[in-house]
């Protein structure tokens, strides 16, 4: 189903990007158009709020997926960012630290508030742009989808999504056959 969550990306952040699918497409999907989706997708990323979850935040949730989808693709091809493309990430960098408690497991604090929560998915994001994880972040080559993953071992061509794969390769062997005739 399209309203699905993508959690396959590899990281949070790199999710957060895939809740809106088909982004370069005629007919963008919108995976979190609610505050109760957003709630629901920041459950399934183990960020849930310990406050409810508002439209204001749903804006908030737009606004840093679309500052970080601009630039990641940034980094994969390698473009400089701007300090317009940045500065949208400052309100988002300043938020209360994440505490650990060692129970069953190592825990870590809930976020206060989806604004916190979002700042932790903006200090994920900053730690892969500006780090050695930039260079295992890959976009889907696919032109309506771009997006963006996670591939360490530098192998994956598409993103994890299945049509994504399939179209390039009936794509490929259509290029193949057509060169061959």
């Amino acid at each position: 189903m399209s309203e699905d969550f993508r959690l396959d990306m590899g990281a949070p952040w790199l999710n957060l990007l895939a809740t809106r699918g088909r982004n370069f497409g005629d007919r963008p999907v919108e995976r979190i158009p609610t505050a109760e989706r957003l709630r629901d997708w920041l459950a399934q990323v183990e960020l849930t709020p310990l406050t409810p979850v508002t439209y204001a935040d749903v804006r908030a949730a737009h606004q840093l997926r679309e500052a970080l989808r601009e630039l990641a693709l940034g980094v994969i091809d390698g473009v400089s960012p701007g300090a317009d493309q940045v500065s949208p990430l400052t309100p988002f960098l300043k938020t209360e630290p994440v505490h650990l408690a060692a129970l069953d497991r190592l825990h870590r604090s809930a976020p206060a508030t989806a604004a916190d929560a979002l700042g932790r998915l903006a200090h994920q994001a900053a730690d892969w742009l500006t780090g050695p994880l930039r260079t295992g972040l890959r976009a889907c080559p696919e032109q309506d989808c771009r997006g963006v993953f996670a591939d360490p071992g530098g192998r994956r061509r598409w993103c994890p999504a299945p049509a994504c794969a399939s179209r390039g390769r009936v794509r490929a062997l259509r290029e193949r056959r057509r060169d061959g005739s």
